[in-house]
């Protein structure tokens, strides 16, 4: 089951609104890398990309991409005023201190204590779970935005998680094209519905029991 470009953005877009100013922020590959479209330019934040920059910009419009600069997923980009360059080490160093403010990552599954598989695709060859773990583990806040069911429409937000995990219970929030929700220590909590869809929709879609939160607000 694919996803609209559209959908694509309204999920980066609600995303967008969990960072604040100063913050540094590091975005997976897939939708996480269209949220920094959907910052208002007046606000500072700093991008980390693990491949050693802190303080990318926005994609470089064609014909102007510079060769030397990419992102980890090897995509040309820009910097922004004030950014920095160093090596592998330093980048890791950095996540692993515990100095990212937010990382925004894509799944393939989370469970409902917010353990996180997203590096193994069944049956294809990949090449590794690069800085996933790190990422996971440490960062202070761990987003992940994804389709809530997978092509088969089977859920991805499980009891359990059926493919190998990339880090355990690290998991804070889960954005998808049908919900936010929130991870707590008493399991998830539907937060918000995205439209078209109503709160037993979600609710049916969802493998993982859903607590509804108080008020539950529609996008």
């Amino acid at each position: 089951m694919g996803m609209g470009v559209e959908v694509r953005h309204r999920i980066a877009k609600r995303a967008a609104q969990e960072i604040n100013d100063g913050m540094i922020v590091n975005l997976g590959i897939g939708i996480p890398t269209l949220v920094a479209d959907h910052l208002p330019s007046s606000m500072n934040v700093m991008f980390h990309a693990e491949n050693g920059i802190l303080g990318t910009g926005p994609s470089p419009s064609k014909g102007s991409e510079d060769a030397n600069l990419c992102n980890a997923g090897g995509y040309p980009i820009t910097i922004v005023t004030g950014a920095s360059y160093f090596d592998s080490a330093i980048a890791f160093g950095i996540i692993r201190r515990g100095l990212l403010d937010v990382t925004i990552l894509g799944a393939l599954e989370v469970s409902e204590s917010g353990d996180l598989a997203n590096w193994i695709v069944p049956g294809k060859r990949v090449p590794g779970m690069g800085g996933a773990i790190e990422l996971a583990q440490k960062a202070k806040k761990v987003i992940v935005l994804m389709n809530h069911l997978d092509r088969y429409g089977k859920s991805k937000i499980t009891r359990e998680c059926q493919l190998p995990l990339t880090a355990k219970a690290c998991v804070d929030l889960i954005i998808t094209d049908m919900a936010v929700i929130e991870v707590t220590q008493t399991g998830l909590v539907l937060k918000e519905v995205m439209p078209p869809y109503s709160v037993d929709e979600v609710v049916a879609a969802t493998e993982a029991p859903l607590h509804l939160a108080p008020e539950i607000k529609t996008n």
